[in-house]
């Protein structure tokens, strides 16, 4: 209850002073790893619209489910046919579906930065305990995770059909461990794409449009400069232009090292050697995301 003190200052007038019962915090202070651990909590939760409205769960949601369908359907052919193999290879499989994954890291990327950014309240997480190196990384992590999640899921579908059809266990064991390094790595690489696209913009709608746009335009200008390689005869530089977008990247990467069949014209994938090429890309881009980001947000924060 509010307790008034008046207070004279002269000429008729009378200050109170209203005591509304602020008390200090005496609990526990659980300090910045429980900070973090819970911003990465709440990212990864919103990240399919958990804790949120029904309205924000549509889209991640609907897209998870589009995402494991065909899984289910390459497995129940498998099972009916008693095929020797599934129709499509683990490592194939996020290729084949980039387009839904595009679009998901395209609508996620903004909902997990750009409203902080729009209602400036990345300055509030910067006051105490947290730093810009929990937020950054809280943030990359559960992008990441959100992704792997939805890149992965599938891949569960199909392993458990196939050990459900009876196949080889120990080539769908390895062809399922293949597949989740390489969408482990998908992740991380998409994850902070765009994550450093969604961070120049408070407007959710243009980062969901530059996102699009980079993701989509990069792997048509490649492709179409593969196919042209190929019609000429120049079949050397296809594995090169292949370094000039994140989808291609990726095959590129498991095609050399993974044991994938590479989706380039003529299926021409990289060499060991060219493939060492992929890797030092990969790992730069991600090292690079992460570094425009702490940069980014040390800007913000100030």
């Amino acid at each position: 209850m509010a307790v008034e003190h008046p207070v004279a200052t002269g000429a008729g007038d009378q200050t109170r002073i209203h005591n509304i019962g602020y008390r200090t915090y005496d609990g526990p202070r659980l300090g910045r790893a429980y900070a973090r651990r819970s911003l990465y909590s709440q990212s990864l939760r919103g990240a399919y619209g958990l804790g949120r409205s029904v309205k924000s769960k549509v889209l991640p949601m609907l897209l998870f489910v589009v995402m494991c369908v065909p899984a289910a359907i390459m497995v129940a052919v498998a099972v009916a046919t008693k095929a020797k193999d599934l129709p499509l290879d683990y490592t194939r499989y996020a290729i084949v579906m980039q387009a839904v994954i595009s679009l998901y890291i395209a609508s996620q990327a903004p909902q997990s930065v750009s409203r902080d950014l729009r209602f400036k309240t990345v300055p509030l997480y910067f006051s105490r305990p947290i730093e810009t190196a929990d937020y950054v990384r809280a943030k990359y992590a559960a992008l990441a995770s959100a992704l792997f999640i939805l890149t992965a899921a599938p891949l569960l579908v199909l392993y458990v059909g196939a050990l459900l059809a009876k196949l080889d266990f120990a080539d769908q064991t390895k062809g399922f461990a293949q597949g989740l390094v390489s969408v482990a790595l998908l992740s991380l690489l998409f994850a902070g794409i765009g994550l450093v696209i969604a961070s120049v913009t408070p407007r959710r709608g243009f980062g969901i449009a530059a996102v699009i746009a980079v993701l989509t335009i990069s792997y048509g200008a490649v492709s179409v400069l593969q196919g042209i390689a190929e019609t000429q005869g120049s079949s050397e530089v296809i594995p090169w232009i292949g370094l000039f977008s994140p989808v291609t990247l990726i095959d590129g990467l498991q095609s050399a090292f993974l044991g994938a069949t590479s989706a380039f014209p003529g299926a021409i994938g990289p060499t060991k050697g060219e493939g060492v090429v992929y890797v030092l890309f990969v790992l730069g881009l991600i090292a690079a995301s992460y570094g425009l980001l702490m940069r980014r947000y040390r800007k913000v924060g100030l």
